[in-house]
C-alpha cells in the first residue's frame, strides 16, 4: 500500500527523480571518456616497460619511434577492449540476460503504460465493453483495464504526452473518455504545470 504524500506513479521523491536525470545525462558520455582513459591510462602504464626501444631518436616517415610506440600501444588497448566485447557478445551471449534483467527492472514493461499504448488499449477497451456487453467476464475485464488507465493517468510522462498532443496535433483537449471530469481537471493541471517549467 502506498503512504500518503507519496504516490507510487511519480516515482516517490522529486529529487530522486532530479538526480537520477542528471545520472542518466553523465551517462551519455561514459563510454568514450571510459576508453579514453582506458586508453590513456593502460598506455601509460604500459609504456615505461617498453620505452627503452624507443630511446634512441629513430624516427620513422618522420615521425618519432616514440609516437608510433606509444600509438601501437594505445590501438592494442583498444583492440583487446573490442576483443572482450566480442567473446562477451558472441561467445557468451550475456546480452540476452541482461536484456531480460533491463526489461524486469522497466516500469513500463511491467505496470505502466506508455500513453500511446494506453490509447490503444483504451480504444479496444470500448469496443469490447460494445460487443461483449451482455459477458460478465468481459466485463469484468473491462473495468480492470479501466482501473489501470485511470491509474496510469498521474505519472509525468503522461502529462508530458499530453502536452506534445495539445502543441503537435493542436488539439486542446485531446479526448480521453474513461475519465472523469474530476481526473480530466487533474490532468490539465499536470499537463499547465509543465508548460510552466
Amino acid at each position: 500500500m502506498v503512504s500518503e504524500g507519496k504516490s507510487a506513479s511519480d516515482g516517490g521523491s522529486p529529487f530522486k527523480k532530479w538526480f537520477m536525470r542528471q545520472y542518466w545525462r553523465v551517462q551519455q558520455s561514459q563510454t568514450i571518456i571510459s576508453m579514453a582513459f582506458w586508453v590513456t591510462t593502460l598506455t601509460l602504464l604500459i609504456w615505461p616497460y617498453l620505452s627503452w626501444r624507443f630511446e634512441n631518436d629513430s624516427t620513422i616517415a618522420g615521425v618519432s619511434t616514440t609516437y608510433l610506440g606509444l600509438f601501437a600501444i594505445g590501438s592494442s588497448v583498444i583492440v583487446l577492449v573490442l576483443l572482450i566485447g566480442v567473446i562477451y557478445d558472441v561467445t557468451f551471449g550475456l546480452w540476452r540476460e541482461h536484456m531480460t534483467i533491463i526489461a524486469e527492472r522497466n516500469p513500463f514493461s511491467t505496470y505502466q503504460m506508455t500513453p500511446s499504448f494506453s490509447v490503444l488499449l483504451m480504444q479496444t477497451n470500448i469496443l469490447l465493453r460494445k460487443i461483449a456487453a451482455d459477458d460478465e467476464e468481459a466485463m469484468r475485464h473491462c473495468d480492470f483495464i479501466d482501473r489501470w488507465l485511470k491509474w496510469n493517468i498521474d505519472t509525468e510522462i503522461f502529462a508530458r504526452t499530453m502536452s506534445g498532443w495539445e502543441q503537435i496535433v493542436e488539439d486542446e483537449d485531446p479526448y480521453l473518455p474513461y475519465l472523469n471530469d474530476e481526473q480530466r481537471a487533474k490532468l490539465k493541471s499536470r499537463v499547465d504545470d509543465l508548460k510552466n517549467l
